[in-house]
This record gives C-alpha cells, structure tokens and sequence, in this order.
C-alpha cells in the first residue's frame, strides 16, 4: 500500500514511514551500498522523540520533510546514480555555503559527510581534515559517534517547488569517541537553510547548503582526549551568511 507525496508525486511505500524508493517493484534491482535497504528504525524513533515540530498529513512541510530524507537516503545509500528517483543525474550539483558547485560522480568520490565538512581552514587548524578520510572512513567515524545515526526535521519551508526553500535542523547524541574525544552523551544538533531547485519531473536538479560547521563540531571536541590530553579547541571554518539567513 502507497500514499503520495504530492510536492514530488513520489509513492511513499509502507515500510518505512518518511522515505519512498526503498522498497517495492521499482526497487528490485537497486543496488545498495551495503547490499540491501538501510534500516531506519533506530534514526526514526530519534526523530520522533526529539522533533520540534509534527507537521499535518499531506502539508508541504510535510512532503519537503520527506523528500529530504528520500534524497539523503538515495545519495548516501544507492550506488547506481542510474537507480536515483529524486535526483536528475544529467545536471544535478551541490554547493556548501555559496561554494563552487559539485556534480554528482564527485559527491559519490568524496563522500557527503567530507563535501559537508569542507573548510578553507589551513591543516593544522582543522578538528576534522575532510582531504584525509575517505567516504568509508568518515561515515565509519559518524556511525561510532552517532550509534542511532542523525536525525534531521524541517522547521520552516520558505517557498515551495520549482525552488524549496526551507530551514533544518539536525540532531542526535554523542554516544561514541569522535576523532580521539571521548563521548559526552550529550545533545549534538546544528541548523542551516537548504534550497533543492526542481526539474519539470519533480526530481532535485541543484542543491544548495548553508550552514556553520562549526555547531556541529565544537560540540563533538568537548569531551576530555581519549589518550589524557588536551583537549582541542580547533575548529571548522563557518559560513559568514549563515547567521543572517538562518534569523529569516
């Protein structure tokens, strides 16, 4: 059984509450990342414990909400780019706080937590260095710092499509070492302002970000160093527009 997401007509298949493209015919002969669908039910119960806001049925928070999540799904979990159902492949770019656009085979390359992280700090002043892990290692190290993953909501949509415009917020919980931190057990979240720009199909054509990293990893070096020693006070370069656009 089916509903629809009328903001991107995509069928959100019964299995798993706020993603679509997961299961179902269409999805027979996906190749998967890690050889089948993700399991989200630990992340979806973050969520739901820890949201700010339930939007109604069928509203376009709603719809915005899950399209995030089917594109975040889809981008991190599917290898074919040819299995995408929310992405046009042809044309599809990235950009982090007005930075150059990325295409597609090279978010695939680096990985999104290592596009995310970008930061024009010199090496030596950088909590986490983005240029020296791979796709693998730095999702290894977020899946041991967030063992029940990071959940992510929608608090406002600016505009709907052909450009949807909205706020986010993600969150989870420190529960494991981050780059030799200790764990702190407490409440990690930061917040930026998304833009997914539309094809005529409905399917995400250009995206950009803007946010500072900084929320996010200052909070993951407050824990005493794992080896005694100081902890570090370094961190990620911010976005300078973050903090006007985000006060909208």
């Amino acid at each position: 059984m089916a509903s629809s997401n009328a903001a991107t007509d995509q069928p959100v298949v019964e299995g798993d509450k706020y993603r679509s493209h997961m299961y179902g015919e269409g999805e027979k002969n996906t190749k998967w990342r890690l050889g089948a669908p993700p399991n989200y039910d630990a992340v979806n119960k973050l969520f739901e414990e820890g949201r700010t806001q339930e939007w109604p049925k069928g509203s376009l928070e709603e719809r915005v909400q899950n399209l995030v999540k089917t594109w975040e799904m889809e981008i991190v979990h599917k290898v074919d780019p040819a299995d995408y159902k929310t992405i046009n492949t042809t044309n599809f770019t990235i950009s982090i706080n007005g930075g150059k656009p990325v295409p597609l085979e090279e978010v695939g390359r680096i990985g999104s937590y290592n596009l995310f992280l970008q930061t024009p700090l010199p090496p030596n002043l950088r909590v986490y260095d983005p240029s020296l892990e791979t796709s693998q290692s730095a999702s290894q190290a977020f899946l041991t710092t967030f063992s029940r993953g990071f959940a992510v909501e929608i608090l406002q949509v600016y505009s709907g499509p052909p450009v949807i415009a909205y706020k986010f917020r993600h969150w989870s919980f420190m529960e494991g070492p981050f780059k030799g931190h200790a764990p702190t057990g407490e409440l990690v979240e930061f917040h930026g302002i998304g833009i997914f720009h539309m094809d005529e199909l409905m399917r995400v054509k250009r995206v950009e970000f803007f946010y500072d990293g900084n929320e996010l990893l200052a909070s993951l070096i407050k824990g005493p160093s794992i080896d005694g020693s100081e902890a570090s006070t370094k961190a990620s370069g911010g976005c300078p527009f973050f903090n006007k656009v985000t006060q909208a």
